[in-house]
């Protein structure tokens, strides 16, 4: 990543016997190759230009894409949500460009990817191969998850599709039980409509957060909020699927409250039965 005196950001690939150029000047390849990360170089105007190794999230914005990708602060979000570590079996429906996927990866997860489009699934693999690694556990497969999920025994279904609702009943057979889902949506609408068909199956414990990312100008005396913040870029929602209790007895929380209080109030009593004799 080199980085201009206007804090101007340009990812690049260094390869040897090449160059970058820019407006500012020209920056040969073969003297980038081999600094330490952090140096400076100038350029052929005499201008100099900061040279750091990019961080997953510069990747992510200034990498090659084809479809819109999930912003750093959601991916960052989707790691702690979704409880991404290494070793993790993820399916990830709708790779779009590959930045989800960087993230998994990065994370320690073994990925497989689900997506329709033969252009987009060719731009993910060349993305995480240029930042991972062509030996990343990662394999890209065009399917459409509408039609049902092959994979059994998974840890995480990771979806960025218009109507994730539709992959439920193939998650449920998919996950391991209390295994975790978890859709990325633009809108509240598609939200909702997701939130019921959760309510309706046997997933639980569902919630939805939406992640708002404002930075400082922090300059000797002036401090204060910058003009310009990320504000919404999506929603994300997350279920874990839950093992079905046979038979249970009916519960009416509105009455009892909390089960497991040693208040006689609270006690889990069946609909049919009042304590109370009213």
């Amino acid at each position: 990543m080199l980085v201009d005196a206007k804090e101007r950001h340009y990812l690049i690939t260094l390869r040897a016997g090449t160059s970058f150029h820019t407006h500012a000047g020209i920056i040969v390849h073969d003297e980038v190759i081999g600094v330490v990360d952090g140096s400076t170089v100038t350029g052929s105007t005499g201008r100099r230009f900061l040279v750091v190794r990019p961080t997953l999230s510069e990747v992510v914005l200034k990498m090659p894409r084809g479809a819109q990708v999930i912003y750093p602060k959601d991916l960052a979000a989707i790691m702690m949500l979704a409880d991404i570590a290494p070793g993790v079996r993820v399916l990830e429906a709708g790779v779009g460009s590959g930045a989800l996927s960087m993230a998994l990866l990065r994370a320690g997860a073994d990925v497989v990817g689900y997506e329709l489009r033969q252009d987009f699934a060719n731009r993910a693999r060349s993305n995480v191969i240029d930042l991972i690694g062509a030996d990343a556990p990662y394999r890209v497969e065009l399917r459409d998850a509408y039609e049902g999920i092959d994979e059994r025994d998974l840890d995480r279904v990771v979806l960025d599709l218009a109507e994730p609702w539709r992959v439920l009943p193939h998650a449920e057979t998919a996950l391991r039980p209390g295994g975790i889902l978890c859709a990325y949506l633009p809108t509240i609408n598609q939200t909702a409509q997701l939130r019921a068909a959760i309510d309706a199956g046997p997933f639980g414990l569902a919630s939805t957060v939406e992640v708002l990312h404002r930075t400082w100008h922090i300059e000797e005396r002036s401090v204060r909020p910058d003009h310009r913040m990320v504000g919404h870029t999506g929603f994300l929602t997350t279920a874990r699927l839950l093992v079905p209790v046979d038979d249970p007895p009916p519960y009416n929380a509105a009455r009892y409250g909390r089960p497991g209080s040693t208040d006689r109030r609270f006690d889990l009593v069946p609909d049919e039965v009042d304590p109370t004799g009213v």
